[in-house]
């Protein structure tokens, strides 16, 4: 039995398709699009909430969208242990609903930020991490304009202790540094987890790295480290 995958598409989502082909076209995996006003995810072995202008970002970026039919479901499904990536306005919309601590605010520039980013590995406790390295430097694309993740000082020192941390802006040594940071995101964080890890909000977008002729094909190895988990999970079912 094969794992199945389902896109979330909330009004103004934009990165389903690249989604939905980076998991149908090239890992062929079984997956569809799950609209914002269904509720009945059953079905469903991982959820992916991609990258947008839910709602057109009205109020703030995942204001609205936290809202939608869908998400009761997805709470649901996420509390009960279920996979949940959200990538770019995904990411926003996790934090909105309160699956991720912190909040994405306008980046410190006031600029919208596209391009390659380095990335270091910093904690690989989850299902979407666990086939790359701790200190793994891999190379994803950012497009966003409110990608500044910031949490306060205690809540971040919480989250180092409880290894929610994932991911970290760097360069491509891996270094940690300030002139590497895109957004100014609180110690240059570009994707957590929730506790139990199998939440993660981040906010490069790892569909747009599957193919060498797109310019890389670390994205892959993001949706082999789900896709290995559970098919482990549903071996021992």
């Amino acid at each position: 039995m094969s794992t199945k995958f389902g896109v979330i598409v909330f009004p103004g989502t934009w990165s389903e398709g690249d989604w939905l082909h980076a998991l149908t076209g090239i890992m062929g995996f079984d997956a569809e699009y799950i609209f914002h006003k269904q509720t009945d995810i059953s079905n469903f072995d991982c959820l992916v909430i991609p990258g947008g202008f839910s709602y057109g970002d009205y109020l703030r970026p995942g204001a609205i969208a936290r809202f939608s039919p869908v998400m009761g479901s997805i709470i649901e499904f996420a509390n009960s242990g279920g996979p949940v990536i959200g990538s770019c306005n995904g990411f926003q919309i996790l934090c909105e609903a309160g699956l991720l601590p912190g909040a994405l605010i306008r980046n410190e520039s006031l600029e919208f930020r596209c391009q390659k980013q380095h990335l270091i590995i910093e904690n690989n406790n989850s299902p979407f991490m666990a086939g790359l390295n701790q200190g793994e430097v891999i190379s994803l694309p950012i497009s966003h304009g409110d990608g500044n993740y910031f949490v306060d000082d205690v809540t971040l020192a919480d989250m180092e202790f409880r290894g929610q941390i994932a991911l970290k802006y760097c360069d491509a040594e891996g270094k940690i540094a300030e002139t590497v940071n895109p957004n100014g995101s609180v110690s240059n964080i570009a994707g957590v987890t929730n506790e139990l890890g199998n939440v993660l909000g981040l906010m490069p977008h790892p569909e747009r790295v599957v193919e060498q002729i797109l310019g890389g094909v670390d994205g892959i190895k993001i949706l082999q480290s789900v896709d290995h988990f559970l098919s482990r999970k549903l071996l021992n079912e």
